[in-house]
Parts: structure tokens; sequence; C-alpha cells
């Protein structure tokens, strides 16, 4: 399949450039775990000037929507589909259609599936170079190794961390990636090519690790304590117009997922910040400050490939895309309590109330169908296009599959081979982009496995926790779900739930 591609790709990119000038260069990056209130430009303190910069000059969304965990994110988003559906063996992810449309295309970062996604979707097929490595990774080699704890692969080959191309001795993940990230789009300038770069940055997924010197700008400033902090984030937010102003926080809630353990200590709980001792205050704040460090060094490297587009005179004709793939994490995935977070020795995660700001003002986390879970921030900016703003329309992460066709000049196949191709979840974002209008979605689907499926419609949305019964809200009136309307609106669940079974025959 990859020879096949390269065949297409080589025959016809110089051809389809010179007919197209205007296909606009892409940037998708996508962190990791990172919450709707993470960013500098959502609510944070958390020091994100080049993301920032790039959300106040361009759009950013208030109601977009993610599949709340790391492999269902990404299948919907290579699919362009919320969920397995018919036909979906044929899948074709977008950047062979981008490719074959004359665009230069290369993915650096995390690759993570579920079961059903084809094989022409793994990054080795879909992209003329990758720099990438599967499901989850330590940010600094191991010591006792020399390695990490998952190999990266250069465009299908294992690559040592000796063999890298290190921007900072000690190699850093978020660095190096982005190292490979800027040649890529050097690669592209030279060929005279528009290009699509897909950046799946892991940031901040555990392990918590971090340079100590992006740690020390943190250090101290979380002795506040979370439930100040969420109280702080939420004012932000209002003042900002993100959300409205009788917004009202949801409860303190502890992690309640009955299918991730283990449940050790107080990971999983809630505590008022109160009533943490002097001591684990103090070690609460390293643990925050090592995921704001994260966050931080990611911002960084943002500024290097905005730079870099500066450059090369590519910014107004390049499109930035940022999102999160899910809810902050609040997993018990530690594998020493010994050791602190930070340094390369340690693998620690974040605490559930740590995990709630990140969140806020939203219920729970990563998987959820919750709010907390799958409501992302996006910030898309191109200054050629792209008025500065925010927009409160409803969109969800499988929009992106038709967005990149509309703006590579190409058209969704109804075949591949002779067979079917699944149908496209989503509609074009680049109405939105241009400040027009479009059609409400006629369905938002979230949630990790159906235990924690949401549905959404309208202003009404339909949720379970753990499997057991749906829950009924109307965002519109309440957008942190704190009154359930199941018993009280049973015609209007039936509603969402039929709507639910009739697009899992699709």
């Amino acid at each position: 399949m990859k020879k096949l591609l390269l065949f297409i790709f080589s025959t016809v990119a110089f051809t389809l450039r010179l007919a197209a000038q205007d296909q606009p260069n892409v940037i998708l990056m996508i962190a990791d775990d990172i919450g709707f209130s993470d960013l500098g430009s959502y609510g944070s303190e958390i020091e994100t000037p080049n993301l920032d910069k790039l959300a106040y000059g361009g759009l950013r969304f208030t109601q977009f929507y993610n599949m709340a965990k790391c492999e269902t994110t990404r299948s919907a988003l290579h699919t362009g589909r919320f969920l397995k559906g018919k036909h979906i063996e044929n899948a074709i992810p977008f950047s062979t259609l981008m490719a074959n449309s004359g665009y230069y295309t290369a993915m650096v970062g995390k690759e993570h599936f579920t079961s059903w996604v084809p094989a022409r979707c793994f990054a080795v097929n879909a992209f003329h170079d990758s720099f990438v490595f599967y499901k989850i990774n330590s940010f600094f080699v191991r010591p006792e190794t020399g390695q990490f704890e998952y190999p990266f692969r250069l465009n299908g080959i294992r690559i040592d961390p000796e063999d890298m191309d290190v921007h900072q001795k000690p190699l850093f993940k978020t660095d190096v990636m982005t190292n490979y990230a800027l040649s890529y789009i050097d690669k592209a300038n030279d060929n005279n090519q528009p290009f699509f770069l897909y950046l799946p940055f892991h940031v901040a997924h555990y392990p918590l690790q971090a340079r100590p010197e992006d740690i020390a700008k943190y250090r101290g400033k979380y002795k506040i304590g979370w439930d100040v902090l969420r109280e702080q984030r939420l004012k932000r937010q209002k003042e900002m117009g993100l959300v409205p102003a009788d917004t009202v926080l949801s409860p303190p809630e502890a992690n309640i997922n009955k299918f991730r353990g283990p449940y050790r200590g107080n990971i999983y709980k809630y505590r008022p910040w109160d009533s943490v001792d002097e001591a684990e205050q103090d070690e609460l704040d390293l643990e925050q400050s090592v995921f704001a460090a994260m966050i931080d060094r990611m911002d960084q490297n943002i500024g290097r490939i905005v730079q870099k587009l500066e450059d090369i005179k590519e910014r107004d004709n390049t499109l930035i895309l940022f999102f999160t793939d899910n809810g902050s994490c609040p997993y018990d995935s530690n594998v020493d309590f010994a050791v602190p977070p930070g340094p390369a020795e340690g693998y620690r995660t974040l605490s559930a109330a740590w995990a709630l700001v990140g969140d806020t003002p939203f219920r729970y986390f990563k998987q959820y169908g919750h709010e907390g879970g799958t409501h992302t921030h996006l910030i898309a900016n191109w200054p050629s296009t792209i008025s500065p703003g925010l927009n409160h329309d409803m969109a969800h992460l499988t929009d992106i599959y038709p967005t990149m066709l509309e703006l590579a000049g190409t058209e969704y196949p109804d075949t591949l081979d002779g067979k079917p191709t699944p149908t496209l979840d989503g509609e074009s974002m680049v109405p939105l982009f241009k400040g027009e209008s479009r059609a409400e979605p006629d369905i938002i689907i979230s949630g990790f496995t159906d235990r924690f499926r949401m549905v959404r419609v309208g202003d009404w949305k339909i949720v379970k926790v753990n499997g057991d019964d749906w829950e009924l809200y109307n965002l519109k009136n309440d957008p942190t779900e704190l009154n359930d309307l199941a018993n009280q609106n049973p015609t209007k669940l039936k509603e969402l739930e039929k709507a639910y079974l009739d697009y899992q025959k699709t």
C-alpha cells in the first residue's frame, strides 16, 4: 500500500500544486489528556503564550467535542466516523486523499486506534513521512535502558534515541518530535508543495515528566489548592465569554469509573484542600507544577513551529488547528509513589482533584460522556481567512475529515476498489472559518464505550455512567449537567435514545 501511494504522490503532486495554488497548508495539533480550561486562552494560569496568540488571532470554539479517550478520538478522526459502522473496513484516511490532491503529508507523534480501524489508516501507510510511537510513552528515555517505553518508528522502521534529531540534552520527547515536524515543513517547502502536518503531541498524558527549568516556573503556585483554582478559572472563563455568565461550577466529585483501577490512597478521591496537611500540599503542588510544565514546554515548541512558518513566509496561508483528545485524566498508573513526578526515574499520574481543575467548569473526566470528558477547546487560526473571535456553534472532531477534503479541493469517494466506503458523520467547518453559518449537526456522539456513551441532539443530551441508566440534560439551561431530567421528561430521553439506535444502523 505504501509503495502504491508513493507512486501516486510522486506523479501527480507537482501538477496539482500548479493547478491549485489556493490550497492552504494545514497543521493539525492534538494535545493529550488536557482539560477544557488548561490553556491560558480558556481560563488557565498556565503560561501558553504561543497558543494564546493563535487563539486570540483566530477562532476559539466553545462547543467542540472529542470522543473522550485516546484511541476512540483518533479512530473517529481518521475514519470520519463516531463509531464503527457499515463498510468500515473500507475506510480511507483523509491524509491519503489530501496526498492524492497534491499535498505532502507527514505525521509526528502518538498513534493509537481501536481494533476496527483498517491498516491503511496507520501512519506508515497513510503519510509520506512519519515519526511515531504507539499508544503511550515516557517523555525522557528510561534511565535503566536508555530507551523510550515504546519505540519510535521512522517511516515504519524502529529508531533508537541515539539516532534521533535531538534539540536539547537530555533528550525530551516533545522537543524531539518538534524537530522532526520542522524538518518535514522544510521538506515540503523545498519541494514547493502544500503540506498537511499531523502533530498529535503526547502532552500532558502520564507519566508526569518535565524539564526542571519548566517545573521551577510553577513550583509553589499551586499551594492555593484546587478549590480556589477552579473558582479562579471559571471567573476568567466567564470574563472571556467562553461560558454563560450564569454558569454554575460543577460539584467536586471523585472518579467513580468502575472499570479503571487500581483505587489506591487518595488518587481517585476529592478532598477539600484545607483538609490536606502542609507536607502533602507541597507534594500535590509539585504534581500539578509538573503537569503545567509539560503544557508549557509544548507551547514553547508550538512557538518554534509558528516561527518556522514565518521564516518560510507560509504563515498567512497555513491553517493551524489545535484541540485535545479527551478531558483531563485521573487514572492511578503510578509505578512508585516514593519517586516524585518530574524526572526520568518517576512514573506518576495526576490526582483526580487536579483533573477536576483541568475540566473546569464541567463534570467528570477522560472516558466519561459528561462534558468534562468530551468537551474540548478548539483553536483555529488562518490569518488569510479567519477573523478573530469566539464561535459558539456545536461541532465535533469528525467535522475535521470533510473540512480537510474541502480545503484540498477533493471529494470523498463512494467506493474503494469497487467496494462501498463508510458514510462520513461530520460536515465541513470551512463556512465557520469564513464567518458564515452552517446547519447544526443532526447528532453528536461521544463517550468511551457504551458504558459511558453520550448522545447530543440540539440542546439535549443523554449520557451514561458505568453502564447505568441514561441521564438527561438540557445543556442550554444547564451546561454543567447539574439537573438530571430523565424522570421528568422520559419522552425526550426516548427520542434521543432512538436517534442513537438509528445511528447504529448506518
